[in-house]
């Protein structure tokens, strides 16, 4: 007999995917949060409890094998939860950690050991050092230059095009999160133009992810983010990827749906073949994955 459905922890519905995911899709945009590990003095809410056994529910549910996790802010510059993720997910996890700007060589090379692959940089969130800074960012992206790891950037459509001579020039390749935070009711127009022009330098990356962030549609389809993230497929198709940014700790609990966000990233493709692109061969490429 078929498995039954189950329930996937911070994951509402019982159905998959509308389309069966390819071999090695990734998941590239996730965190871990466990109890054992203690949140920041900084931090002003309670995480949810979001285990790597959780994580591998939905991984069942949703059809991917690899995945990407990143540190929230929650643990400020503490990496301890991720790498344990990353040491109980195995070869097919890499990782996005949270450093301060006095980090030094010995403390990346551990991190590089353990497939951590970027370093985030969070302008939005609470840090435990107080305000990011333009300086900061400029800062660990010399210290991780020639190094093969990105900068991945958290920042809202108008520090984006605030950053811009900053972002042109960075030494390293640079991961926008969450498409920009692009806001569909009210698109910023420059920042958007700003993203794509990165986006031709092939140079930049977009994360195709965290759609309900912005969106005014509360329901399945998000179908507010549609024309974005069609733009974003058509004009660099290379240099996507998609995350489920699960446990969703931005939305009300009990209201996304994991297998919707596949499909909504199925609608802002124009074939299965973009579809696979953006699951399995821009992410082995970005994050050193082995090729499919």
């Amino acid at each position: 007999m078929p498995e039954l459905p189950q329930a996937v922890p911070h994951s509402v519905g019982l159905n998959r995917p509308a389309r069966r995911l390819p071999a090695l899709a990734c998941d590239a945009h996730m965190h871990i949060f466990a109890p054992e590990f203690a949140p920041s003095p900084h931090w002003p809410r309670t995480p949810p409890v979001a285990r790597v056994g959780d994580y591998r529910q939905l991984q069942q549910r949703l059809g991917t094998a690899r995945c990407v996790v990143v540190t929230p802010s929650t643990y400020g510059t503490d990496n301890a939860c991720t790498l344990d993720a990353l040491r109980q997910l195995g070869d097919g996890a890499r990782g996005v950690a949270v450093v301060d700007q006095e980090v030094g060589d010995a403390e990346l090379a551990r991190l590089d050991a353990q497939r951590v692959r970027g370093l985030r940089v969070n302008f939005v969130s609470p840090q435990s050092w107080g305000d990011t800074t333009p300086q900061m960012l400029q800062t660990l992206a010399r210290k991780i230059a020639g190094s093969g790891w990105h900068i991945q950037l958290f920042a809202s459509p108008e520090q984006i095009v605030a950053l811009a001579p900053v972002l042109q020039s960075l030494p390293v390749p640079l991961v926008i999160d969450h498409m920009g935070l692009n806001d569909p009711a009210v698109p910023d127009t420059q920042a958007q133009a700003l993203v794509l022009r990165l986006l031709e330098t092939g140079h930049c990356w977009v994360k195709l992810s965290g759609a309900y962030m912005r969106s005014a549609v509360h329901g399945p389809g998000y179908a507010d983010t549609l024309a974005w993230g069609r733009a974003l497929v058509q004009a660099s198709p290379g240099q996507l990827v998609w995350g489920s940014d699960w446990p969703h700790t931005t939305e009300t609990p009990g209201t996304v749906n994991d297998a919707d966000l596949v499909d909504l990233l199925q609608a802002y493709c124009d074939s299965n073949a973009t579809m696979d692109r953006i699951l399995v061969d821009n992410p082995a490429r970005l994050y050193g994955f082995p090729p499919a």
